[in-house]
């Protein structure tokens, strides 16, 4: 598989074990709703890598993201549609500092801890190109109003089912930037994302409920004292960008 350079503004081509040739930075079109939960700041600590130190905000609270995505078109169509849930940690590298609404839209990193998504293709994408920790589950999305329930089970054990309330959007297109985190045989790579469309967000607000399964992680999730009432809700439908992931230094 052929790597880009993500500084590089030309289009480079990687081939997944599943057959599809995509070209990278990787360009889809997606509908997505989250919301920041807090969490209890050790147990959190303990899913990050020792390179990473998660967001404070509180002397004894992290926080944890929920993100229900459906992709609409990836790479033009080279990759069918599917739907992905990812648990997120926002992080920063070296020492952690208050600052939660810097991770949105960008100056703080989300560490992917878990990343179901609905098709093998999808899954390969995923951790080939960025390790990302992808796996295949079954993921329903049903909007209904302004309100999206995501409910994911994996080899039929159910894990998490959420329901967030759609946050006011802008009436403009926006763009923002960001980055996400991942592991690979002990290297933390950083991944820039980039984000061109119509999004929303609100603080402070109890518009999202959730229900823990009996999947392993979902009892990992519970260890981690996790609050119900959201810190931020966002939402976002437009065009995203991923490119190659980079090592980051060691802090």
């Amino acid at each position: 598989m052929e790597t880009p350079d993500t500084n590089g503004a030309d289009s480079e081509q990687a081939t997944l074990s599943t057959g599809q040739t995509v070209s990278l930075p990787l360009s889809t079109t997606a509908t997505m709703m989250g919301a920041v939960v807090p969490a209890a700041l050790e147990p959190v600590r303990e899913l990050l890598p020792a390179t990473l130190s998660p967001v404070r905000i509180g002397p004894r609270t992290a926080a944890v993201a929920f993100l229900s995505v459906e992709y609409h078109s990836v790479d033009g169509g080279t990759i069918e549609p599917y739907n992905e849930f990812g648990v997120l940690v926002p992080a920063l590298r070296g020492s952690s500092r208050t600052d939660l609404m810097g991770w949105l839209p960008g100056g703080v990193g989300g560490y992917v801890w878990y990343l179901p998504v609905t098709t093998e293709p999808a899954r390969a994408l995923g951790v080939e190109i960025w390790s990302y920790p992808k796996v295949c589950g079954e993921i329903e999305i049903t909007d209904t109003g302004s309100r999206r329930n995501t409910a994911v089970s994996i080899d039929g054990d159910h894990l998490i089912t959420v329901e967030i309330e759609r946050p006011p959007t802008l009436p403009i297109e926006t763009s923002v930037r960001a980055e996400s985190y991942t592991s690979h045989d002990g290297t933390v790579l950083t991944e820039p994302l980039s984000f061109e469309g119509t999004i929303g967000a609100w603080p402070f607000s109890t518009r999202l409920s959730y229900t823990l399964g009996t999947h392993p992680r979902a009892d990992v999730l519970r260890e981690l004292s996790l609050g119900t009432r959201a810190l931020v809700r966002w939402y976002g439908k437009g065009t995203f960008v991923i490119r190659s992931g980079t090592p980051i230094e060691t802090v």
